[in-house]
């Protein structure tokens, strides 16, 4: 929003904004804040920080050394008005409290580095991502997680469930493009839509999606990598936002619904150097260049320790079955919604061309999702890779339509976060190119998911009642 700090604090002085909330994101992508009076904000402020405690921020650091600052980044300003008062919203780094070096674990310094690596190489100048947006709307949520009371109620207007009146209902799985009086959110998307675009989010397009339960999609329109993570943070944070101002409950969890459609957030993605496209190269297949080829074999030959950081839940596993449109092995394809990298059919132009990873959930940091995804298409480039003399594609058909012994040559993506874990701990070295990543932060990420498979692993769950409490 602001070029520099100055002009930051002309516009707090000219327009008379009473507060200003501090965002930062912490390593595992949750968003905090913390609200400052216009009077407490100096050019100091922009250069020392405001001091926080980084041991109560997951993944930052120890209670031994634990202070850390949060410093606002001038271009990442954007309008929040919420009740009586005029406020702006404002994305910061983490930095060291004393050097105000930028702190290893901060989601916002390591994208920068991913970014300035793919330039110092001289692959590209720059990548360009479009991210898509999908979450449900509930109308309720109850979540009972006690000793003698475990389980969940969700209650759907759009799917006839609970207390939600009378109206129109969705069949099973026949959300997609519905129109009103069947589309009960199309109001709330619109308003939820007017939020981004004033906080700065460039919006391509949103629309009802398959799940009849309220789920939704808000497309966003390309941009780069950091800017790009920071428009799915602010995007969620918003869309959150207003829903539970509308009385209602937005969720990113991947899987929320048992047999009914789950939530991703696919990333299109794509290379330039300057205002020159770099994946497009007429009459190859999908009129793909061997760059284009190369970055996607990058994509799917890193996948399964990929998905570590793209898909970091237990519940993101629940997602990457067969049947939902999700990719549950990794090959590449022209309009294919099974592939893991999907090749868009209508993005035929040179400036269009790109590739859209499909594993990915909203329960990802983006920060670091984008990250380790444009690591991953780097190795890809530095290694020469041919996704098609690895296996790894092109399939125009449905795996699961595939004759067995065919379809069995296609690599599996994890089925488990386990399984994900495990083939980062054999296989980072992708992801420490140039710094971006370093061994203790993975090794913090793999402990950290490794905490949360036995959290669940540990609990009964209410099937297992169902089966075996009369054996």
């Amino acid at each position: 929003m602001f070029a520099t700090h100055a002009e930051a604090l002309r516009h707090l002085e000219q327009h008379q904004v009473e507060l200003i909330d501090f965002l930062y994101v912490d390593l595992f992508g949750g968003l905090h804040a913390l609200t400052l009076p216009r009077a407490y904000i100096s050019e100091r402020t922009f250069v020392e920080g405001v001091g926080v405690d980084g041991s109560s921020i997951p993944g930052m650091g120890s209670l031994e050394s634990g202070d850390r600052s949060v410093l606002p980044d001038p271009a990442s300003f954007f309008r929040y008005d919420r009740g009586p008062h005029r406020k702006l919203a404002v994305l910061c780094d983490i930095v060291e409290a004393d050097t105000k070096a930028p702190a290893r674990a901060c989601p916002r310094s390591l994208a920068r580095r991913a970014e300035r690596l793919l330039s110092a190489l001289g692959i590209a100048s720059r990548s360009q991502w479009g991210p898509e947006l999908e979450y449900y709307v509930f109308d309720k949520v109850e979540v009972h997680d006690r000793p003698e009371h475990t389980g969940y109620r969700i209650e759907s207007a759009e799917a006839g469930w609970g207390e939600g009146g009378t109206g129109p209902t969705l069949r099973h799985q026949g959300g997609y493009h519905v129109v009103p009086p069947e589309d009960r959110l199309l109001a709330l998307r619109d308003a939820t839509v007017r939020r981004m675009e004033e906080a700065g989010i460039p919006v391509a397009l949103h629309h009802h999606e398959v799940g009849a339960a309220g789920q939704v999609e808000i497309e966003i329109g390309f941009d780069g990598l950091l800017a790009s993570a920071d428009h799915v943070t602010k995007g969620k944070f918003l869309a959150r936002l207003c829903a539970a101002e509308a009385g209602l409950r937005a969720t990113f969890m991947p899987k929320p619904l048992y047999g009914h459609a789950g939530t991703g957030m696919h990333f299109h993605q794509h290379l330039f150097d300057g205002e020159k496209p770099l994946f497009y190269e007429q009459g190859g297949y999908a009129d793909l260049s061997p760059l284009a080829l190369a970055y996607t074999a990058g994509l799917l030959d890193n996948g399964d320790a990929l998905l570590a950081l793209t898909n970091p839940s237990t519940n993101s596993y629940r997602r990457l079955v067969p049947g939902f449109e999700a990719p549950v092995r990794a090959f590449f394809s022209l309009a294919n919604r099974s592939a893991a990298v999907r090749v868009p059919r209508y993005a035929r132009s040179p400036q269009a061309k790109r590739v859209e990873f499909r594993p990915p959930d909203g329960t990802s940091n983006p920060y670091l999702a984008m990250s380790a995804m444009l690591l991953a298409g780097i190795d890809g480039v530095r290694r020469a890779l041919d996704p098609r003399a690895l296996g790894l594609g092109p399939v125009d058909a449905d795996p699961e339509h595939l004759p067995a012994a065919e379809r069995e040559k296609l690599r599996l993506l994890p089925t488990s976060l386990a399984q994900a874990l495990d083939a980062l701990q054999r296989r980072p070295e992708f992801l420490l190119q140039g710094g971006v990543f370093s061994r203790p932060l993975l090794e913090a990420w793999v402990q950290a998911g490794r905490a949360r498979i036995l959290e669940l692993e540990r609990r009964p769950h209410p099937l297992e009642l169902a089966r075996y409490l009369d054996c």
